[in-house]
C-alpha cells in the first residue's frame, strides 16, 4: 500500500484504470526513489528522539544547570552502597558444624557472636567462613540485634549463615554498609530498638581494658611518684590529699594511681617481660608545680608514698575478630589475672608471654594445649606424649611482649605453663 500510494503522489497524472498497468522503467525508478524517501522522511524524527534520551548526562553543556526533579526532595533512602559480591571473596575451606546444629535461630539479649557460632560451628573462630565474606574488609563486626534470625544454608557446596529478611543475607552489614532498594520513593524507616550484640561478654574484660595493666621497667622509673600525704600521714584514701613530683601538665588533669606488682618473667628464655601495675585508685590535679597536689577521687586499695601514677590508658575501639593467626605462634600460659589464682577456668583471664613483637593481635585465638606426660621406651629413655588441645583462648589485650587472653572454652582447668598455639 505504501509502494503505491508514493507512486500516485510521484506521477498524480495516472489516475485512471491504466495507473495499474505495467509501468515503464523510468516510472518505477521514480516510485523507488519516492518511496525511499519518504521512509526517510518518517523514520528521521523517531531516531533523533531515542539519541536525546539515550545521550549521557555529562554531555550537556559546559555550566547548564541540571534540570531539578520535585521527586529529589521526598524523603529517600541515602544511595545504595557497592553490592558485597563485590568485595573480595572469602576463601573456602572446610568448616566443621556442630552434631547437633540448627537451622534456624532467633537472636535473643545477652547472646555474643561467639557463643551464636558456638551453636553452629565447632571452631566459633571460622564464623567468617560461614557466612562466606573476607575478614580483611571487616569494619565491625557487632551488627547483629536482638531478633534476628540467622539461617543455615545447607543447598550449597559449603554451609552458608544467613540473616532471614535481609538483603543479601545481611553479608553488606560485615563490611560496614547494608543494602539499599534500587528504587527510590517515600517509605518508613526502621531501626533495631537494642545495640548490637558483642563479640563476647563485655563484663568479663571491662576491668583490664582501663588500666595500665604491665609496665616496663624504664616506665616505673619515670613514673610520677607520692612523696607526701596530707598531716604526714602514712596512708591515704579517698576524698584525701596528697603530694607528686614528676605530673607533665601538658597530660591533663586525670591520673590513675598503681604500685608496682608481680614481676612477670619468661619462664623458658627468663627474659623479663614487664612489672605487673596493681590499681590502687583515681587522683585528679588540684595545682601542678615542682611538686603537684592531687585529690584521690577514688581508692580500691590503700595508697602510700612511693606508688606511681599514670595516665588512664585510651578506651579500646579495636573491633574483636575472632580469628587464628596468620602465622605459627606458640607460648605459655604464665600466670593467672592475680597472684591467688593458678587454675582457671571458661570466662576467667589469663596472661602470656607472647605479644605484639611476636604478632600476636587483638581478636587472635589460640588453642589451649597439654601433654599428659612421657612414657619410657628403655634404655632409660622417655618421650612426651603429644599435647592435646583442650581449649581456646581469645586474646583481648596486647603489650609489646606479653598479652591478655579470656578462656573462651575449656574442657579441664587451665594450669600456668599449659601451652598456647595456633588452634
Amino acid at each position: 500500500m505504501l509502494h503505491i500510494k508514493a507512486a500516485v503522489l510521484a506521477d498524480p497524472s495516472r489516475v485512471d484504470g491504466a495507473a495499474f498497468a505495467k509501468p515503464s522503467r523510468e516510472t518505477t525508478m521514480r516510485r523507488i526513489i519516492s518511496a525511499v524517501a519518504l521512509l526517510l522522511c518518517l523514520a528521521l524524527p523517531a531516531l533523533a528522539q531515542d539519541q536525546d534520551e539515550t545521550q549521557p548526562a555529562d554531555s550537556a553543556q559546559p555550566g547548564a544547570m541540571p534540570q531539578a526533579d520535585p521527586t529529589d526532595l521526598l524523603d529517600q533512602p541515602p544511595p545504595a552502597a557497592p553490592a558485597a559480591e563485590r568485595m573480595p571473596a572469602a576463601p573456602v575451606e572446610n568448616v566443621p558444624l556442630q552434631d547437633d546444629v540448627p537451622t534456624r535461630y532467633v537472636v535473643v539479649k545477652g547472646d555474643t557472636l561467639w557463643d551464636i557460632s558456638a551453636r553452629f560451628l565447632r571452631n566459633p573462630w571460622k564464623w567468617p567462613d560461614v557466612w562466606g565474606i573476607n575478614r580483611d574488609h571487616i569494619r565491625n563486626p557487632h551488627l547483629i540485634y536482638p531478633g534476628d534470625v540467622i539461617l543455615l544454608d545447607l543447598t550449597g557446596a559449603t554451609p552458608r549463615l544467613r540473616l532471614e529478611g535481609v538483603a543479601d543475607g545481611g553479608i553488606s552489614r560485615w563490611y560496614g554498609f547494608e543494602l539499599q532498594r534500587s528504587e527510590l520513593k517515600p517509605q518508613m524507616r526502621s531501626s533495631p530498638l537494642g545495640l548490637a550484640i558483642p563479640t563476647i561478654s563485655p563484663k568479663a574484660i571491662e576491668p583490664f581494658l582501663i588500666r595500665p595493666l604491665v609496665v616496663d621497667p624504664a616506665q616505673v622509673a619515670a613514673a610520677p611518684m607520692i612523696v607526701a600525704n596530707t598531716d604526714q600521714r602514712v596512708i591515704v584514701s579517698a576524698g584525701d590529699t596528697a603530694y607528686v613530683t614528676g605530673l607533665d601538665q601538658r597530660k591533663g588533669p586525670k591520673w590513675q594511681v598503681y604500685r608496682q606488682g608481680r614481676v612477670f618473667q619468661d619462664p623458658d628464655s627468663k627474659e623479663v617481660l614487664g612489672f605487673e601495675a596493681v590499681y590502687l585508685g583515681d587522683a585528679d590535679v588540684t595545682g601542678f608545680g615542682e611538686v603537684s597536689t592531687v585529690h584521690i577521687v577514688q581508692a580500691q586499695q590503700e595508697i602510700a608514698r612511693g606508688d606511681r601514677l599514670a595516665l588512664a590508658p585510651p578506651l579500646q575501639s579495636t573491633p574483636y575478630i575472632p580469628r587464628a593467626p596468620e602465622r605459627s605462634l606458640r607460648g605459655r600460659v604464665i600466670a593467672g589475672a592475680d597472684n591467688t589464682v593458678f587454675e582457671m577456668g571458661t570466662y576467667s583471664v589469663l596472661i602470656m608471654n607472647r605479644g605484639a613483637r611476636d604478632g600476636l593481635e587483638v581478636g587472635h585465638v589460640l588453642g589451649l594445649y597439654r601433654s599428659e606426660g612421657s612414657v619410657p621406651l628403655g634404655d632409660n629413655k622417655s618421650v612426651p606424649l603429644p599435647e592435646q588441645r583442650y581449649g581456646l583462648v581469645l586474646v583481648f589485650r596486647v603489650f609489646n611482649k606479653m598479652s591478655y587472653g579470656l578462656v573462651m572454652a575449656s574442657r579441664r582447668p587451665v594450669n600456668v605453663l599449659d601451652t598456647v598455639r595456633n588452634p
